[in-house]
């Protein structure tokens, strides 16, 4: 590892630019590359702080192409700064191929943090904040969207979208349609003058859309499903069993006659003493 470079990921402002750190504006000015994912749109953030370090466009399309060329110059011991357009590097973009390209390389790699819009968008949302998960952008495609929103099913924890204009409402749609009617805070313009935070049912976010164009760069935070309900609906579906092929659930699992009864008593709602009596009357 001795002689290597680097690699420093660099959160830049999701919108205000009072938001950069001293840390990260020194950053960027002492690296020898920043390896940016538009580089036209960081040319306007390192101008505005006049700086002038050498920039190297690093994007999904041309990755595969580029990252050999980024970690050589790592090796070489050079510094290198990643930043993405807006926020913090690494997530929901291809950052986290690079990162994980230089760990597999014992490339150095370190964190100058400051703004994430999906905790930014968490934080002021008025959902719950103690347990969370990040989801970012759905998949387009169809079958990969569903078993993600087929997963959240009976997710407890509150979950963080990002999405584009063009996608909120089918977005919207298919959450509503997967995950029913919650509670959704809908965040845009973070930061900015015009920043809004709207929270509202799905039903009604969507019928807000369908009336107001939807403009700029969202991010969706849905209400989790509460234990009482999980609790409810998986009691549902056991019910759909009869006792015999319930008991014989947990027997296949190893359970011992005693233990599945204890189980199934407890997957019911009911007393023990009622499948006692099932079992051996």
């Amino acid at each position: 590892m001795g002689g290597y470079g680097t690699l420093t990921l660099c959160a830049t402002p999701i919108g205000n630019l009072e938001d950069i750190t001293y840390r990260v504006i020194r950053m960027l000015g002492e690296v020898d590359f920043v390896v940016a994912e538009d580089t036209r749109h960081t040319k306007k953030l390192l101008t505005h702080f006049d700086i002038h370090t050498r920039l190297i466009s690093y994007h999904e399309h041309n990755k595969i192409e580029k990252a050999p060329q980024i970690i050589e110059y790592l090796k070489q011991g050079k510094n290198i700064a990643l930043v993405t357009d807006a926020g913090t590097p690494a997530i929901s973009d291809p950052g986290e191929d690079l990162v994980a390209l230089a760990i597999e390389q014992n490339i150095p790699v370190t964190s100058a943090p400051g703004a994430v819009a999906g905790i930014t968008a968490l934080i002021i949302s008025g959902q719950k904040t103690r347990r969370f998960i990040f989801e970012g952008f759905l998949p387009q495609d169809k079958k990969e969207r569903q078993q993600v929103l087929d997963s959240l099913q009976n997710e407890t924890r509150t979950t963080i979208f990002y999405e584009s204009p063009h996608r909120l409402i089918k977005t919207l749609n298919y959450i509503y349609e997967a995950l029913g009617n919650r509670s959704i805070s809908i965040a845009r313009e973070l930061t900015k003058k015009y920043e809004t935070v709207m929270k509202f049912s799905l039903e009604e976010a969507i019928s807000y859309y369908e009336e107001h164009e939807p403009k700029g760069e969202y991010v969706l935070v849905l209400e989790g499903k509460s234990r009482q309900q999980v609790r409810e609906q998986e009691q549902l579906s056991w019910l759909e069993l009869s006792i015999e092929e319930h008991l014989q659930v947990y027997e296949n699992q190893g359970f011992c006659q005693k233990d599945a009864i204890k189980q199934v008593a407890k997957d019911r709602g009911v007393r023990k003493q009622e499948i006692y009596q099932f079992v051996h009357c």
